[in-house]
């Protein structure tokens, strides 16, 4: 893996020499646009809208419009708007994990210690894993500020980039239903609910989207008709509420008693 990020973190008066790699990376088809006609591929210019000409990326700067001109930041002035955030994680505060809401998780990113940085990292670690907290930390990554976690997975330290506050929209905007459920419903789909709750085992979800895709590009290379699944969901009637959770119970109860 190669580091997206070098600098410390910190905790009180404790500073920790580490590097910062991306925790999780994309997994999708390698996919390019072409022109229907000709399948020719479809290229982006960088051009300039007033000569009308491609720029190379060396020439390109990065301009905030303030009365009709623009201030040309480079990257030195990035790191100046806050020297300290740009070379440092600083947990402010910590807070028990089951207090962030899940919406608010974005990215993890997982963090290795620089030289001399071996024991107080390995400190940090053992302290957050025994009082089960999670750090709230900010830095500056991108010339953008990030709210983040610091925790840990699988033996490392793992930040997690949150969003903040006023990233969230509020969902009062949505038309939300009113509609009235019994308490006889309410205790059949907790009874559901209970049917179906295991230990969570993240290595058993499998994402097959992209083999199913790749099954279609293959058939469609070959001349052969693809098999399409059909699917229709349609919304269950209120008035079948009750039918559709007793059978999904027993649904479940046959499939547990097979396995």
């Amino acid at each position: 893996m190669r580091s997206i990020w070098n600098g410390s973190i910190s905790f009180g008066l404790v500073s920790i020499p580490i590097k910062m790699y991306s925790g999780s990376e994309e997994r999708k088809l390698d996919l390019d646009m072409l022109d229907r006609k000709d399948h020719g591929r479809i290229r982006y210019k960088r051009v300039n809208e007033i000569t009308g000409e491609e720029v190379e990326w060396k020439d390109i700067v990065k301009g905030y419009l303030k009365d009709d001109a623009y201030i040309v930041l480079e990257d030195e002035d990035f790191e100046k708007a806050n020297m300290k955030k740009s070379k440092t994680i600083d947990i402010e505060e910590f807070i028990k994990e089951e207090d962030v809401p899940d919406v608010l998780f974005k990215k993890p990113y997982f963090l290795e210690p620089q030289k001399g940085g071996e024991k107080s990292y390995n400190l940090l670690k053992k302290a957050l894993l025994e009082t089960d907290k999670l750090g709230v930390a900010t830095f500056v990554m991108r010339a953008k500020e990030n709210l983040s976690l610091v925790g840990v997975y699988k033996d490392a330290l793992v930040l997690h980039v949150i969003r903040f506050a006023d990233e969230m929209r509020d969902p009062a905007e949505l038309k939300l239903p009113d509609a009235k459920v019994s308490k006889k419903e309410v205790d059949m789909a907790k009874s559901l609910i209970e049917q179906y709750t295991e230990k969570f085992d993240f290595e058993k979800y499998k994402d097959i989207y992209n083999e199913q895709l790749i099954k279609i590009i293959e058939s469609k290379t070959s001349g052969k008709k693809p098999k399409v699944e059909k699917f229709d969901s349609k919304p269950t009637p209120a008035k079948d509420l009750m039918a559709q959770l007793k059978a999904s119970l027993e649904k479940k109860k046959k499939k547990s008693k097979a396995s």
